[in-house]
């Protein structure tokens, strides 16, 4: 036969617990003050996964890295490989036009529709 499984307490018929008792709170919680949460977690030694700006970007010199996500309602993943200086011309575009990288590539698809809408596609 095989290894014995540890208990992990499921399903014991020992367990007797009674809920009986159990009542949904009267009132709401009372929230925690603006900031209080963020010294409790540094005490407990938590670190936050927020970005922190550079020291360069702190003071205003250097350029900022845009910001990408937006909600649009795109909702599938497309994945290509292709040459690095190929995503770095792209997001360099999409950066200058001040578009997403989704959009991007939509508005790409038209231009080439657009340009080669007569080769191998019969007309409408």
């Amino acid at each position: 036969m095989g290894q014995d499984r540890a208990d992990l307490g499921f399903g014991d018929p020992s367990d007797d617990l009674d809920l009986s008792d159990f009542q949904p709170r009267k009132a709401p919680v009372p929230r925690p003050r603006l900031g209080e949460t963020n010294r409790a977690a540094e005490a407990a030694g938590f670190r936050s996964r927020e970005p922190k700006p550079s020291e360069s970007q702190a003071e205003g010199a250097g350029e900022a890295v845009p910001q990408r996500r937006r909600r649009t309602g795109r909702n599938v993943q497309f994945n290509l490989k292709v040459r690095q200086e190929t995503i770095d011309a792209y997001c360099a575009l999409a950066d200058q036009m001040g578009w997403g990288l989704g959009e991007t590539l939509e508005k790409a698809v038209e231009l080439l529709e657009q340009r080669y809408a007569q080769v191998g596609r019969p007309a409408p």
